[in-house]
């Protein structure tokens, strides 16, 4: 297959795979600010509280709140100040939305961007090792990966916070220190709470796709032939195993962003997550709305990115996709 072929498969990959992200957004949106609306509860009831106001005072309110309209005709204009940057207004705090979720964003991609480096180094590094040291090591790498996939997030941070922050005192337990350094070590078990299962899960799968190729015949002749182990690892295993590590790699990181809720709540950083769990508490819908969606495009987008780079990588998956 020449150059040009590739670039053609490429660009057909790319280009379906972009009109499914916009399918998939277009319908989450509308189910995060359905599922909203179809919660207990009303904005205008959330702003009067426990006073009864007039129907003149209630219908006002509504028809500024723009739910005197139909369910249509409020989400287009939502969908469109979204598309414009334009979150809404916190219903609480009467702080414009995308103010109000500066901050804990900053947080929580600071946590996400931490884990994500621990899942890349360490699950795709333990995989490598246990698949390319048959015997003792891939047995012990092995029973260290199944007991990661198996002990949930917030049972990690309770773990870490025990050993290392009540026991060793070596990191903070619960906040968010000022300064670089201080972000580095208040972050430091969230992220590895946020990371083990993930980690577990990426090295499983790395060890069977690069096992696979180690017992593999083109493996096995170019070793016969005289190239050299290391060699031929990089030239076969690593090259034939990145396509399915790097899919699985970007799933696990997708999914931080969902997961980050219990951690941020278990350490006290004050994230997305954190802000999410009390903006449902209070019913601030617009904050809520505006938290959800952010997931939701970070989980496709992520997941996008990670099928692209799968498919420059592997042309069986270019393959695939325009078959």
């Amino acid at each position: 297959m020449g150059r040009r072929d590739r670039r053609e498969l490429m660009i057909a990959f790319t280009l379906k795979r972009l009109a499914g992200l916009v399918v998939t957004l277009f319908v989450a949106s509308f189910v995060v600010y359905d599922s909203i609306y179809l919660s207990p509860g009303s904005p205008e009831t959330l702003l009067f509280g426990a006073r009864q106001p007039t129907p003149e005072v209630r219908a006002a309110v509504r028809a500024h709140l723009g739910l005197d309209q139909s369910f249509l005709t409020r989400y287009g204009h939502w969908l469109s100040d979204i598309l414009s940057g334009n979150f809404g207004t916190s219903l609480i705090s009467q702080q414009p939305v995308a103010e109000r979720i500066s901050g804990p964003l900053t947080i929580t991609l600071a946590l996400v961007a931490y884990a994500a480096l621990l899942i890349i180094i360490v699950g795709v590094g333990l995989g490598l090792v246990s698949a390319l040291s048959p015997g003792g090591v891939d047995l012990a790498l092995t029973g260290v990966v199944s007991m990661a996939t198996a002990i949930p997030a917030f049972v990690a941070s309770s773990l870490t916070i025990s050993v290392f922050s009540v026991g060793l005192g070596w990191f903070p337990a619960y906040g968010l220190q000022p300064s670089f350094s201080g972000w580095f070590s208040s972050l430091t078990l969230p992220a590895v709470s946020l990371a083990v299962i993930a980690c577990g899960l990426v090295a499983r799968v790395t060890r069977a796709t690069a096992r696979e190729q180690v017992l593999s015949e083109h493996f096995q002749t170019a070793v016969s032939r005289g190239i050299s182990r290391p060699r031929a690892i990089r030239s076969h295993v690593l090259r034939n195993s990145a396509g399915p590590v790097v899919v699985i790699t970007g799933v696990q990181i997708a999914s931080l962003f969902s997961g980050a809720v219990v951690v941020e709540q278990a350490f006290g950083l004050g994230g997305l997550g954190q802000l999410l769990i009390s903006s449902v508490q209070q019913k601030d819908f617009t904050v809520v709305q505006a938290i959800s969606l952010i997931i939701v495009v970070a989980f496709v987008v992520l997941n996008l990115l990670a099928d692209l780079i799968a498919a420059a990588i592997d042309p069986r998956v270019r393959k695939g996709v325009a078959a």
